[in-house]
Order: C-alpha cells, then structure tokens, then sequence
C-alpha cells in the first residue's frame, strides 16, 4: 500500500466515465484507509473530455506501465476505433504486469490490444453485439454488470463502472472499506457482477403509427393476461403478420417483448412501492408470486426481494427514511 492506478485518457471521451474513477481512487480516504491509491493520470494534456474539461497535467500514456492497475474508460467512438497509441500503451501496461480495467466501451480496447482473447467480457448493453461481432475471439457476456478475469476486468456503461470500481476497492481493503466508501457515495455497497444490466423496454424502430399503438395499449394494461392472438386481434393482423412486423420492429417476439414489459413494470413497482410480491405478480400479470420470482430471477439475475432491498436502501438513504412512491421514478441505467 498504496496500490498505483492510472486512468489513461483521449480526446472526446464521455466525462462520467472519467470522473467514475478519479472519485473512486484519486480522492484521499482517511476516514475508511490510513494509506489510499497513488492515482495518476496518462494521456494528452491537451484531451477534451466530455466536449470541455481538459485535464492539464497528465502524464504520457507510456507512464501506464509504471501502474498496478490501469482504467480504460468508454472510447469517443466504437465506429472509428481506439488509437494505435492508446492500445499500445495498454498492452505495454499489461505485459509490464498491471491489472487493466474498462469502464463501458473501454472494452474495445482491451479487446484491439488483444487482452481479451479468449476471455469473459462485458460491455455496455448497445454495444454487446458490434464487440462480438468485431471481436469473435472474446466471449462477449450481455447480460452482466462487470466481469472479473484476474487480471482483465471488464463493465457495463456509466454506473456500472462505477460498482466495478467499487468492486476493486472491496479486492484490495475489504468489504468494511468497500461497504464504508458505498456509503459516502450513497450507493448500494455491493451489486454482484453477475446481476443482468437494467435494459430499457426496446421501441418500435420506424414502424408503423398502428404498432405504436398496439404498444402503448399492451403496455397499459400488463395485469391483464394478455396473449399473442389477443395483441393480433387489436392490431387487426394475423398472428403469423403480427409476429414478422413484432419482430423487424423491436427485435424480439410479441411473447418476448411482453415478458419483457412485464418484467420492466415489477422493476419500477419493487423500486417505488411497499407492495407485497404477491400483489406485483397480480398488477403485472404474472398470476403468482412463483412466477414473478421465476421469471425476475432468470431476467435480472437477482430474486425481487434482493431488487427491492438493494434499490430500497439507496433510496432510504437519499430521502432521509422516506420511500418513494408512485410509478413515475425512473431507473437507473446499466
């Protein structure tokens, strides 16, 4: 102790990526740590980050072999790719022996370095597939928060960079550390990197105004037991028409997608409510509580008990003991 890291930044990358770890382990601990991180950052001194903060004393992106733990965070642009520099820099960084980190779309990098060949990786949810697609080789997981590889870790976007960080520091000072520092950040002490990233309900891409409508009408009325004849009769299509245009337009099966509503509705219920398992089965048409749990379980990753007592306890924490309630909140994103 102190363990170094170094956060390797380029020009035009996304400022919460950035921030994420600067908080993390660029700000001093001496409540919860006698000794923290020597943190560092590597790249152009000259970098945008965010389209205006500019970091005025970096050091060059060589200095990233001289770390114990190197931060990738998301790249400006998956289209165009990491630069040369940068993936060089990395791969120099892990052959010197450092422990490499991507925060969301940092993973190309990592990748293009050729650090995840034939490894578990992650990235964020709207960028799984391009990953796997560009990168056969790496074993591209959808549907977690962070993947822990040793010495290759890999997160979904934004917050989730933020539980890998938090991860990290519960690997190196302990839970007690890791559950004290969650605490300052008001945020839930541990979210396991196994549990699924909080997908938004897909949207019709450039479909027609009737299946827009068939949408908002199934969407109102999820405590119903709705079935893929009852959605054709309301769009006056067959069920063989409305499973073809169902699919082009969200990328999933009626069947699929109404689970998938359903499963989003009991998010937001177990997050804004005090109603019993049994009652969010009934109102998002799920029948009983066994098969919410089921389903919520094998969709999320996590039973709903542990949804709502994760999300709770941010919550309490936030609003001085008060629950939210109404089904207005929104989620928070993977």
């Amino acid at each position: 102790m102190p363990k170094s890291v170094a956060l390797a930044i380029s020009d035009g990358i996304p400022l919460l990526e950035v921030a994420a770890p600067c908080e993390i382990f660029g700000t001093k601990r001496r409540g919860l740590a006698d000794s923290w991180y020597d943190f560092t950052v590597c790249g152009s001194h000259t970098a945008q980050i965010g389209g205006w903060f500019q970091a005025g004393r970096a050091r060059p992106l060589s200095a990233l072999a001289e770390a114990d733990t190197v931060i990738v965070p998301a790249c400006r642009s998956v289209v165009d790719g990491p630069s040369k520099e940068l993936v060089d820099a990395v791969r120099a960084a892990h052959a010197a022996g450092a422990r490499i980190v991507s925060i969301c779309t940092g993973a190309f990098v990592l990748a293009a370095a050729g650090l995840l060949r034939g490894r578990r990786a992650t990235t964020h949810w709207m960028h799984t597939d391009l990953l796997a697609a560009r990168h056969p080789e790496v074993q591209v997981d959808r549907d977690v928060l962070y993947v822990d590889e040793g010495d290759v870790l890999t997160s979904a976007g934004k917050a989730a960079g933020l539980d890998l960080c938090l991860h990290i520091v519960r690997l190196d000072y302990g839970a007690a550390v890791a559950n004290g520092l969650a605490r300052i950040l008001v945020m839930p002490p541990h979210r396991d990197g196994g549990q699924a990233q909080f997908v938004a309900p897909a949207a019709p891409r450039g479909q027609s105004a009737a299946l827009g409508e068939l949408l908002h009408w199934a969407t109102a009325r999820l405590d119903e037991p709705l079935t893929v004849p009852d959605l054709a009769r309301h769009a006056r299509m067959s069920t063989r028409t409305l499973n073809r245009r169902f699919t082009a337009a969200t990328g999933m099966t009626p069947l699929q997608w109404l689970l998938s509503q359903r499963i989003y509705h009991a998010q937001q219920l177990l997050e804004t409510t005090d109603h019993s398992i049994e009652q969010i089965a009934a109102q998002t048409g799920m029948g009983t509580a066994t098969t919410l749990r089921r389903h919520f379980n094998r969709t999320v990753g996590v039973p709903p008990d542990t949804y709502r007592r994760t999300f709770r306890a941010g919550v309490l924490r936030q609003g001085n003991g008060v629950p939210r309630q109404g089904n207005g909140a929104s989620r928070p994103g993977a």
